[in-house]
């Protein structure tokens, strides 16, 4: 695997609560990056030689600024080039924006700022708007993320994690319980690749607070924490791993089929099918199948 971006999910609380949360973002959430673990996971992220990107998401990361600030810092002095997803809440006004983002102007080139009916009561919020005036008048790159709430069925060429314009919604994490019962439903067998994620060259992988490294939300390829960079994506063989194993060879149906489980007939997506499943089997692959967080277990966390 040839790993160009590491994403780091600074933490998975959040000011909101979105239905289309793919980690389940709350004000409840626990699972909080210290720096001594962010620092880790920057030695080995040079260490490996290919990272150029290093981006701070969640959650919402602002919520604990002084390590943001300090994280964006250490990335950058790295060399890598460090990017920033918020829902901007804290720009309450383009002044105020500008000194939240007064510290980080030196350092980052990118600020991606989350805006839609999900987050706010309008599609392009005026948080949105002072955070990326603000930082379009420091020089920062911005950028919007807006997921389309109009109509919640499948709209054609669905596009990633940080997609340009307006995405559909992927049933996966709450929206799979929040908005999946609103949505067109297709017969499970039809679900038969997974067409979201590159499961073999993703490009970026996502480390959460625990040291999870992420292929797709909730699946785990290893733990920072516990074993190297190097040679997490050394010893990651696709084809055999059990979830993106099937997941390559016919999708989410095939992850149904080799695991004889049981299923309704129709489900929204294929995130759809993949997430239900995947919530069945985490009692059998607890390792690969992660963390709590990630699959809405409130009650078991510990930050």
């Amino acid at each position: 695997m040839q790993l160009t971006g590491l994403h780091f999910l600074l933490t998975y609380q959040c000011t909101f609560e979105c239905d289309h949360c793919f980690v389940w973002g709350s004000p409840w959430q626990s699972g909080v990056f210290t720096l001594d673990g962010i620092e880790r996971a920057l030695d080995q992220a040079e260490e490996l030689g290919t990272i150029q990107s290093i981006y701070f998401e969640g959650g919402e990361p602002f919520l604990y600024y002084p390590v943001l600030v300090e994280a964006v810092q250490s990335a950058a002095r790295r060399g890598f080039t460090v990017g920033i997803v918020t829902n901007g809440y804290w720009a309450t006004t383009v002044e105020d924006a500008h000194a939240w983002l007064r510290p980080l102007a030196e350092w980052i080139s990118d600020l991606t700022v989350s805006s839609d009916l999900f987050h706010y009561g309008e599609r392009i919020s005026q948080q949105a708007k002072n955070a990326t005036m603000a930082a379009e008048e420091l020089g920062i790159g911005a950028g919007l993320i807006t997921i389309e709430r109009e109509s919640l069925d499948e709209v054609e060429n669905p596009v990633g994690q940080l997609p340009e314009g307006d995405s559909s919604v992927m049933y996966r994490g709450r929206a799979a319980e929040r908005l999946a019962p609103q949505a067109t439903k297709q017969d499970w067998r039809s679900f038969r690749e997974c067409p979201y994620e590159d499961l073999v060259e993703p490009g970026r992988l996502h480390l959460d607070p625990f040291g999870n490294l992420q292929i797709c939300q909730g699946i785990i390829i290893g733990n920072l924490f516990q074993k190297s960079l190097r040679s997490i994506l050394d010893d990651y063989h696709p084809q055999q791993h059990p979830i993106a194993g099937p997941l390559l060879t016919g999708g989410p149906a095939a992850l149904v089929s080799r695991y004889k489980l049981h299923h309704n007939d129709q489900y929204a997506d294929a995130c759809h099918l993949c997430y239900s499943v995947r919530r069945e089997l985490r009692a059998k692959f607890s390792d690969l199948l992660g963390p709590d967080q990630v699959y809405g277990v409130f009650d078991q966390q510990s930050s």
